[in-house]
C-alpha cells in the first residue's frame, strides 16, 4: 500500500500531464455521498495532472478472491481540477465489486486504473444548449459535465432534471445546489417519486417520475436544447420514448447506454465461452505471430483470450470501451462502437467483445 497526501506543493505544481493508458492509483480520500453511495478521491503514485474530457469513465483492474476483473465507473471529478479524480460508486446489492470496493478500498490503497475512455462527454459532442436527464447513478457524468461547465466559466443555458427516489437519494446534492444559487443559466430540478413533508430546494412538489407533463412544465424550450440521459436501461429507454413521442429531433439526443442489465458498469456475470479451432468457420485472426481460426459465433475477443494474448475486456457488451483494437487488414462486423470516437473508428479501432470476422483479418493490440 501507497499513500501520497503529502506531496509537496512545487511536485504537484510540476505534475505531468496524466496520459490514456494503464495507471496506478493511489485513494487518498474516502466518503459517503448517501447511504448506498460513496466516493473515492485518487491521485497518481507520482504527482500527475489528469486530463480527460467531462463525462469520461476510469476502468478499475481488479483482483478479488484472486479472480481478476474489470469495471468501469464514470469520472464524477471535474478535469479543470486536475490533481486528482473521483469515482463515485453505489452499492448494488449482489454486486460483487462495488461492495468489494465500498467495504474494503480504503484511503492509502492502490489500485490499477485503464482510461480514460468514452464518447459520452461535452468535448466529443457539440451543444450550445443543454438539457440533463438522469436518474440514480446515472448524475455522475452529469455532475462532472456541470462542475466543469462552472468551473470553466463558460456559462452556457443548463436545465439539469434528475430522478430519484427520495431526498436521502439525491448524490450530489449539497454541491449542485451551490451552482444552481450562483448561475441564472443553470436550473436545477429533482423528481422524486417521495416528496418530503418539508420543501426542499428544487425539489418539484408533484411527486412522481419524468413525464411530458413535467417535463414541458419544467423546461419549456426542451425542443431547442441538446439532451444528455444517463441512468438505468429502463429510465433510458423511458426517455428516449417520450421525446420520441413528442417529436423531439433525436438528432439532439445522446446517452450513455450501460447495456441491458441493472447496477454498476460491468456488474455481469461474463460468462466465457473458450475459441476452439475445431468448429472454425475459414476465417482466420493473426495477432503478431498468433494465428487463431474462428467460428461464425466467435469475436475477435474470444480467439484473442484463446491465444492468451494481453486484452483487457471488463464490460464484454460494447459500452466500457476496455478491448479497444486495431484492424489492420481485413474486414470485420461489428455490434457496437459506442465508446468509439469518429476519428478512432476511420483508423480502424474496434471493440474486440463486439466484433467478429467477415474475412482473414490482422489485428494490432
Amino acid at each position: 500500500m501507497a499513500n501520497n497526501i503529502n506531496v509537496p506543493a512545487t511536485e504537484q505544481f510540476e505534475a505531468k500531464q496524466w496520459q490514456a493508458g494503464e495507471h496506478q492509483l493511489v485513494c487518498v480520500e474516502k466518503w459517503n455521498e448517501t447511504h448506498d453511495v460513496v466516493s473515492f478521491r485518487f491521485q497518481g503514485i507520482k504527482p500527475v495532472k489528469f486530463h480527460f474530457k467531462p463525462g469520461q469513465f476510469l476502468t478499475l483492474l481488479l483482483e478479488i478472491d484472486g479472480e481478476k476483473i474489470g469495471r468501469s465507473y464514470t469520472i464524477s471529478s471535474s478535469p479543470s481540477r486536475p490533481f486528482s479524480v473521483v469515482l463515485t460508486i453505489k452499492q448494488i446489492d449482489g454486486g460483487k465489486v462495488s461492495n468489494y470496493l465500498a467495504n474494503n478500498l480504503d484511503v492509502g490503497h492502490v489500485v490499477r486504473a485503464l482510461g480514460p475512455d468514452g464518447a459520452f462527454n461535452l468535448i466529443d459532442i457539440k451543444a450550445e444548449n443543454y438539457l440533463f436527464l438522469s436518474a440514480g447513478c446515472g448524475i455522475t457524468p452529469m455532475y462532472s459535465m456541470s462542475r466543469w461547465l462552472a468551473d470553466t466559466q463558460i456559462s452556457p443555458d443548463v436545465c439539469f432534471l434528475h430522478s430519484a427516489k427520495s431526498t436521502q437519494d439525491l448524490i450530489f446534492k449539497d454541491s449542485l445546489e451551490q451552482i444552481a444559487e450562483r448561475s441564472h443559466q443553470f436550473r436545477l430540478n429533482y423528481i422524486l417519486e417521495n416528496v418530503d413533508a418539508e420543501p426542499c430546494a428544487h425539489v418539484d412538489a408533484q411527486a412522481g417520475r419524468l413525464s411530458a407533463d413535467n417535463l414541458q412544465r419544467l423546461v419549456p424550450d426542451f425542443q431547442s436544447r441538446t439532451v444528455f440521459v444517463c441512468g438505468p436501461e429502463p429510465y433510458m429507454a423511458a426517455v428516449k420514448a417520450l421525446l420520441e413521442s413528442l417529436n423531439f429531433n433525436m438528432a439532439q439526443f445522446n446517452q450513455e447506454s450501460f447495456g441491458s442489465f441493472k447496477g454498476d458498469l460491468g456488474e455481469l456475470a461474463a460468462a466465457k465461452e473458450s475459441a476452439s479451432s475445431d468448429d472454425a468457420s475459414g476465417f482466420m485472426l493473426r495477432v503478431g505471430d498468433k494465428t487463431r481460426s474462428l467460428t461464425s459465433g466467435q469475436t475477435i475477443l474470444d480467439g484473442v483470450e484463446a491465444e492468451g494474448l494481453p486484452i483487457i475486456a471488463a464490460c464484454r457488451s460494447g459500452v466500457c470501451g476496455a478491448c479497444k483494437c486495431k484492424v489492420v487488414e481485413g474486414e470485420t462486423e461489428s455490434s457496437s462502437q459506442m465508446s468509439l470516437t469518429p476519428d478512432e473508428i476511420a483508423q480502424g479501432y474496434v471493440l474486440a467483445c463486439s466484433t467478429k470476422l467477415k474475412s482473414n483479418v490482422t489485428l494490432e493490440l
